[in-house]
C-alpha cells in the first residue's frame, strides 16, 4: 500500500499547518502526564513547529518504504508496537512527548533486526540500507547523547517497539511474503 505513509505524513502536515495558521503553534496533541488516552494516537502527528516536522518527514518516508518493501503487515506491526509501548511512557514519564520520531525509530529498529532474523536476501538488503543511511541516528537512543528537549525515551521506546515488531513478523526463509 504505497499511499499509506503519504496519508499518515499528510495528517501530520495538516495538523501542523492548522496549528501554525490558526493557533500560532499552541495546538499540540502530545501525550504526557494528565493527557487523555487518545493522545497516544495523536502524539505522532503533532510536532513542535515546521522544523521538527520537516526533520521527521525526511526520515519517515524512506524508512516507511523500506519497511513496506518487507510487507504491509510489517509496517502495521511497527505502528501498533510503537503505540503500545507509548502506554507506559504516557502513564509514568513526567514529560510529554510528540512527533513522528518514535515511529521513525520503530521503523529503524525493525529494519536493523529483520535482516538478522530472517537471513533472506531482501531483508538483509533492507537492514543494510537502513543501517548505512540512518545508523548515525542510533545515539539518539541515549539520554546523554540527545539534545535538551528531545524525548530520548520516546526514541528508545520506538526502537524497542520496532525490535518487537520484527520478532513478531519474522518468517522462516521458506515462507512467502504478504
Amino acid at each position: 500500500m504505497i499511499a499509506l505513509p503519504l496519508i499518515l505524513l499528510g495528517l501530520a502536515w495538516l495538523q501542523e499547518l492548522l496549528d501554525q495558521l490558526l493557533f500560532a503553534g499552541r495546538w499540540n496533541l502530545a501525550m504526557g502526564p494528565g493527557t487523555p488516552w487518545w493522545t497516544l494516537f495523536t502524539a505522532p502527528f503533532s510536532h513542535a513547529g515546521l522544523g521538527h516536522l520537516v526533520a521527521n518527514s525526511l526520515v519517515f518516508l524512506p524508512l516507511s518504504y523500506l519497511v513496506l518493501a518487507r510487507g504491509t503487515s510489517a509496517y502495521l506491526a511497527v505502528w501498533i508496537s510503537v503505540i503500545l509501548l507509548e502506554i507506559p511512557i504516557w502513564l509514568v514519564w513526567p514529560v510529554g512527548a510528540h512527533g513522528l520520531s518514535g515511529v521513525v525509530y520503530g521503523l529503524l529498529g525493525f529494519l536493523v533486526l529483520i535482516g538478522f532474523l530472517e537471513r533472506r536476501p531482501l531483508t538483509i538488503v533492507l537492514s543494510t540500507v537502513a543501517v548505512l543511511l540512518y545508523g548515525s541516528a542510533l545515539p539518539g537512543l541515549l539520554p546523554w547523547a540527545s539534545p535538551a528537549g528531545v524525548s530520548w525515551i520516546g526514541h528508545a521506546s520506538g526502537f524497542i517497539a520496532g525490535l518487537i515488531a520484527a520478532l513478531v513478523v519474522r518468517r522462516s526463509p521458506g515462507e512467502l511474503q504478504d
